[in-house]
This record gives structure tokens, sequence and C-alpha cells, in this order.
């Protein structure tokens, strides 16, 4: 019998490096993890109980592909108190934030064509063109001592004819750099005039230190743009296992989004969907409690890292909940995260993990219980002045 393969494509995808860092020590006890990016705190109660209450009414039945009415209009109220108004009929409820970012790349990427992303980035946006046989070029973020900027000439130049996309996540992870307004015009303007398709990840635009919430391109974005605005309940809300997120589509873009919700998922549960309900309309306390705990974490790993001169901290990022730093002479991080597994028993996500230009990186998701992270700084400050 002939060997067995897929498609090469698929073949060729990246391996999830901060899943090996994690699967060689799940379950180890004494273990202090920071390699994923979610809060250390469940889910609000409110939000629980109203999917509990839900769930327990028998909303376990097939939904609409686009979701339900209720939670559409929700979602279009919330985006229009941040943003430019935002018609429901533009908003299409997915199986989570990855979910609404694969719908979005199968929408509008065609197989061959090139695809511009900004990075380091998270994995998966450079992985899903791939998945369709489109090619990915990188456009690197600038890494100094004040912190990641973008080379704006640099990535409206590669933004050419025949490119069927950009995709750009802000507030970004894992560096927590996040566009400028006049960034966004420039990009947005660029997109118009060649009629490329802008995809934006903006998961994490109320995880922002500077306001409620972070610039979108859904301030200047006008309904008829070839734009996406992919978000997601995970982070904001502690939703990461509930797996619900949403896309902000153009109108007539939303009977092919149907299509391909029915093709990939078919609907998001009801339930689901009524406890993200109660995350819009009465958790809005609860999102400002995380911000200021992530902030406040920021400062103090800042405060203690700053002590160590092999670390390249950059400044502060105005956004995320990562902090995203430089070892110096470090060459392989994806080693050096294991290694802090099994010597300081600290899970930490290798730079590596988000392009090969961040090999000398590690990530620290910095939403975590204060006493917690305390104690994986005096783990990690520990481990680095024994070197």
């Amino acid at each position: 019998m002939p060997y067995l393969e897929g498609r090469p494509q698929i073949r060729a995808l990246r391996n999830q490096q901060i899943r090996e860092v994690a699967n060689a020590a799940m379950g180890s006890k004494d273990l202090l993890a920071f390699w994923f990016g979610e809060a250390h705190l469940p889910t609000p109660e409110a939000i629980r109980a109203a999917g509990a209450a839900s769930l327990m009414r028998g909303d376990t039945f097939y939904t609409p592909n686009l979701g339900l009415p209720e939670l559409r209009q929700d979602l279009a109220s919330y985006l229009s108190r941040w943003h430019r108004p935002v018609a429901a009929d533009r908003i299409a409820v997915t199986s989570s934030g990855v979910s609404a970012l694969m719908i979005s790349v199968q929408a509008v990427v065609e197989p061959g064509a090139s695809v511009v992303a900004v990075t380091p980035v998270w994995p998966n946006l450079c992985e899903m063109p791939k998945i369709l046989g489109a090619e990915v070029i990188s456009v690197p973020l600038q890494f100094g001592s004040n912190g990641w900027a973008l080379d704006l000439d640099r990535l409206v130049a590669a933004i050419q004819p025949g490119v069927g996309a950009v995709i750009i996540n802000s507030p970004n992870n894992p560096t927590g750099w996040t566009l400028s307004r006049p960034e966004q015009e420039a990009i947005l303007a660029r997109c118009r005039a060649l009629g490329t398709w802008l995809i934006a990840d903006e998961v994490y635009e109320r995880l922002y230190f500077r306001a409620p919430c972070a610039p979108s391109f859904l301030d200047i974005a006008d309904p008829s743009d070839r734009f996406i605005s992919c978000n997601s309940f995970s982070k904001a809300w502690r939703m990461t296992g509930w797996r619900i997120g949403w896309a902000v589509i153009p109108q007539a873009l939303a009977a092919d989004c149907s299509k391909l919700l029915e093709y990939n998922t078919s609907c998001v549960p009801g339930f689901v969907q009524n406890a993200a309900r109660v995350a819009l309309t009465e958790c809005e306390a609860d999102v400002s409690r995380l911000v200021t705990e992530v902030k406040a974490n920021q400062q103090r790993l800042y405060e203690r890292l700053a002590t160590l001169s092999q670390l390249e901290l950059g400044a502060p990022a105005p956004g995320g909940m990562y902090a995203f730093f430089r070892v110096r002479g470090l060459s392989d991080s994806l080693s050096f995260c294991k290694r802090l597994v099994e010597e300081a028993r600290l899970g930490l996500a290798p730079g590596s993990a988000f392009g090969d230009d961040s090999r000398e990186f590690v990530r620290w998701c910095i939403a975590a219980d204060p006493a917690k992270l305390e104690a994986g700084l005096d783990r990690f400050v520990s481990d680095q002045r024994a070197r």
C-alpha cells in the first residue's frame, strides 16, 4: 500500500511551539506557567450564571449561522459605543476569534495569492493563509529602547498590486505594539487605492492602558471598504474556554460568510451566545478591573527585570497582556524555555513561536495573579543571575 500523505501545504505548517513547551510540563504541580494568553481568573460570575441558566432552559439546539439576532444587535450597539456606528447585519458571530479570522481568510484570500502580515505575531495569523495555498510576506516591527515600532513606508511598499490581503494584529500579540491613527489612515488608504482586503485582528482592543479602547480601523473605515475586523470574547471578558468571537464584515459579504460558517462550524451554541450577551451588557467593570491588574503587573515585571543586564526590555507596551523581551546572546528561545521548565520550574513562551526573527525573545503573559507573578519573577531572576 502506498504511503498516505495529505496536502503538502498542511505538512509545511509550523508546529505550535508554545504547545510544545507546555505539553512537556502539563500536570507538574510545582510549575509556574505564564505561556498561554489568558487571565488567571475564571469568567465573571454573571456570564457563567447566564450561560448556566440558558443551558438549563434547554438552549441546546442549532442557531442561525451568523448568530442569534439578539447577540448581533447587542454587538452592534456595543461596537457603536466605541467606534463609528456598526449595523447588526454586518456582524458574524463565530466559534472563537480564531474562527472569525479563518472565516475571513477563506472568504477573501485566493489560492496562490500573496498576503502581507506585520510580524512578530501570533503564529495562526501567518499560517492560516498558507492553509489556502497563499504566500505570506512578513513586514517586521523594529525593536529598540522605545519599544516596538512599525516601518510604515516598508509596509506600504509591500502592499503591491496583486496582494490579496493585509493582516494586522493591533494591539499586538506578543509585543503589545499598537497602531497609531495616522498609521491606520495610511494603511487603509493604500488598501483602498489597490482594492486590497484589510483584515484586522483587534482581539486586544480593550486591553489598552491609555484609553478605554485602542485605536481601531472601525473608527475610520466605511461600511463599503474591503475591511474585516475580527474580535473575541476570550481576552477582555476572560472567556477563553467558551470559544466565541465575531467579525465585522461588509454587508455584501454576509451571505458568503454564512455559507462558510455552515461548512466550518455551522453555528455557535445558543447558551454560549446568551452568556456573551451578558458580557456585553453587564460586565464593563470586570473588563476595567482586568486592565488595571494587567497594567500594574506590567509595571512590577519591568521593575524586577530591569535589574538584569542581559535583558533588553524596551519601553512598556501600551496594550495587550504580555511582556516580550530580548535575552542577549540567545539564539534558540525554544530550548531556553524548555530549560526554564526543567531547571526553574517556570513556563514562558519562546519568541521563535511568533516568527524566525524573534528567536532571541521570550513572551511572558502578565494577566496573572500578582502573587504568582512575583513568585515567577523570583525564579526567573534567580535563574538568570546564576548564569
